[in-house]
């Protein structure tokens, strides 16, 4: 049963978020958790998260924990670190993918203060979910539409159904129709580019692969680097399985297909990562249900709001997966804009509380997606001025995360609501 939340009555507006993933329901949360009217529009008949395992670092728990603790102690219920001990405060240990030993060689243990903590996604939602009172959620609503009357917004969905609401905040993806309503159709950002990188995806029970590539291995996370490619393994369900993504290179740079996510062919699988090392091919040799993603991700919006309509998560930055921070950048999304939200309680006041969060979370996020991306370059041993030397690979990799993990969110929210509140006394 969800906590009751009590929306505070001086309150003369309400919220509309569209989008029911883990940045959306961080926000409605998040909302709720500072007495503010919110609603949820979902397209889908409930709320489902498709993919597998996924990271969030130490700046996504403090997120957590001061939007709403109830969030941090769900996710803390679903999180999986590493298995060995001496291995809890490991981000990865990288090793050389295609070099000539049997698991390749390791010659880095990047250390972090949560370790590798990683959920299943659809495990992480269930959590976030039980958050979310009943009534507050819509399904079957998949906006088509949105209208600013100036003063209000109108949603109109493919059911034919419409919405009012004094603002909203798009949380709906990186195909995201309010990121549309923002930019405009034919803006140079409206629209997600590919990254020249894939990544085939599947899962294995962590008995078979502990009986393969033994415990140490199996049951700790590992990225190995290669040529052209790198492979990363961590477990997730309290150990019970092992999560792989094995990235690889589009030779010719395009993406053609429709659809961004496909069935495997094994064979071509096994063609990218040919001459590796024999503990990778044991890896993807075991992959259950796997399928390939192309990566795609969003240049530099020039703004995340338009008046009333707003934008977050990956409807705002969407990102490459290359420093597992796009979960945890979309939580201090939710976090900036619930703690700015709690200032606000006229209808006329939401446009300027959008724009001191935009001026705090766009140069962060974006610099995110940017340094993400340079990430999978580094990774693949194809970054200018570093490819495969191996010492400029480790000190490269030594310290590229702390500004994501050690960043100061106390600071960007009295900054964020400092902003808003000098605003609003200029008027």
């Amino acid at each position: 049963m969800a906590p009751h939340y009590e929306v505070n009555a001086d309150r003369k507006y309400s919220i509309a978020v569209v989008g029911g993933g883990i940045g959306g329901l961080c926000t409605v949360i998040g909302l709720l958790h500072q007495g503010v009217p919110v609603e949820v529009y979902e397209a889908a008949p409930s709320f489902a998260e498709i993919g597998a395992g996924v990271s969030l670092g130490p700046n996504a728990s403090r997120a957590m924990k001061m939007i709403d603790p109830a969030i941090h102690e769900g996710f803390e219920k679903c999180a999986t670190n590493n298995g060995f001990d001496a291995s809890k405060n490991f981000w990865f240990s990288f090793r050389k993918g295609d070099d000539s030993s049997e698991f390749g060689t390791k010659f880095l243990d990047l250390w972090c203060e949560t370790g590798q903590s990683s959920v299943h996604r659809a495990r992480f939602l269930d959590e976030l979910v039980a958050l979310v009172p009943d009534h507050v959620a819509h399904f079957g609503k998949r906006l088509e539409e949105v209208e600013d009357k100036g003063d209000h917004i109108v949603l109109h969905f493919a059911d034919g159904t419409t919405a009012k609401h004094s603002a909203l905040i798009g949380c709906d993806g990186i195909k995201s129709k309010v990121r549309l309503a923002v930019l405009g159709p034919d803006h140079p950002a409206a629209h997600a580019v590919f990254t020249e990188k894939y990544a085939y995806r599947g899962l294995i029970p962590m008995d078979d692969a502990a009986a393969l590539l033994g415990d140490e291995l199996a049951r700790n996370s590992q990225m190995y680097l290669g040529h052209g490619g790198h492979i990363l393994t961590f477990p997730i369900e309290h150990g019970k399985t092992m999560n792989v993504v094995a990235f690889s290179t589009k030779s010719d740079g395009k993406w053609e297909d429709s659809e961004w996510v496909k069935p495997l062919n094994r064979d071509e699988m096994y063609s990218d990562f040919e001459g590796w090392v024999p503990a990778t091919k044991k890896i993807l040799s075991l992959m259950q249900k796997p399928d390939i993603w192309a990566l795609f991700n969003h240049l530099p919006a020039p703004t995340y709001h338009k008046n009333r309509i707003c934008i977050l998560g990956d409807a705002a930055h969407a990102s490459t997966p290359h420093n597992g921070a796009g979960a945890g950048q979309a939580i201090e999304d939710a976090l900036i804009m619930s703690r700015v939200m709690a200032h606000v309680y006229s209808a006329a006041d939401i446009p300027r509380a959008f724009a001191a969060f935009d001026k705090v979370r766009r140069p962060r996020s974006q610099r995110q997606v940017k340094v993400a991306n340079e990430s999978g370059w580094l990774y693949d041993l194809q970054a200018p001025g570093i490819g495969d030397d191996w010492d400029k690979v480790e000190q490269t990799l030594a310290t590229k995360q702390q500004w994501i993990w050690e960043h100061d969110l106390e600071a960007d929210v009295k900054e964020a609501v400092r902003i808003y509140q000098e605003e609003s006394a200029r008027l």
